[in-house]
């Protein structure tokens, strides 16, 4: 599904991402880990097309990631996710059903899914302006969810989350992934991660440290955040 062969990002003398490679296989719950300034988002924005790599290719689905034919299946949600605070949830998941040429009827039914979906009913119609950050990730998921995505990017989607929220966001994923949607985050809440997801990468300065099975790379009575304190402080 995500292919990365020997990706290079450099900002002027500044190294970001170094000779990074590894595949996202179909169906597959990945994460990719990393202190923060690693290099996490960075590799995201190249996956989306934001920025080029300096050097090497990444492809979805087999077609490069400068294609835009690469993302027709792709559902995104960035880390600081913003809505227009005159909208309402419900207007904005509207709009973006609109730039998917969904017809009115279809919008509606496919809005009414994905706000119970999300777990937003009775808020749907509120403002923006008036929600609070995890009520604004929440839509934020919604949107990213529009048009049934085979693969789901999604950069921290528990941020701004009470404890109650980062469960049903997490039993959300669980059970898009029995589904067979391939989903591919970024996170820092790693007790979620190592329930959630197959398989994760960490990288540190831009490098790739190990990407592996996450039952084959903890060690016995360690945890994830065991293997990713040692593996980055080195």
């Amino acid at each position: 599904m995500i292919e990365l062969k020997n990706v290079t990002k450099r900002y002027d003398s500044l190294t970001v991402v170094d000779d990074v490679s590894f595949t996202v296989k179909a169906g597959e719950c990945f994460a990719l880990l990393g202190p923060n300034g690693a290099g996490k988002t960075t590799i995201v924005k190249m996956l989306l097309n934001f920025t080029r790599p300096t050097s090497g290719s990444l492809s979805i689905n087999g077609i490069s990631s400068s294609q835009a034919e690469c993302r027709q299946a792709v559902g995104y949600l960035a880390e600081n996710h913003h809505i227009p605070p005159s909208l309402s949830g419900w207007h904005y998941l509207l709009r973006c059903a609109e730039l998917l040429d969904m017809n009115q009827s279809e919008a509606i039914d496919h809005c009414r899914h994905i706000v119970e979906l999300i777990g937003m009913q009775g808020r749907e119609h509120t403002k923006a302006g008036t929600y609070s950050k995890g009520m604004v990730q929440r839509f934020g998921l919604g949107a990213a969810l529009m048009g049934e995505p085979k693969l789901l990017i999604l950069d921290e989607p528990t941020s701004g989350l009470d404890p109650i929220g980062i469960r049903e966001i997490r039993q959300l994923l669980e059970s898009l992934k029995d589904q067979g949607m391939t989903i591919f985050l970024n996170s820092h809440l790693l007790s979620e991660v190592e329930k959630i997801c197959d398989t994760a990468a960490i990288i540190n300065r831009g490098k790739l440290l190990v990407k592996e099975n996450i039952s084959a790379i903890v060690r016995d009575g360690e945890t994830l955040e065991d293997l990713f304190v040692r593996l980055v402080r080195g």
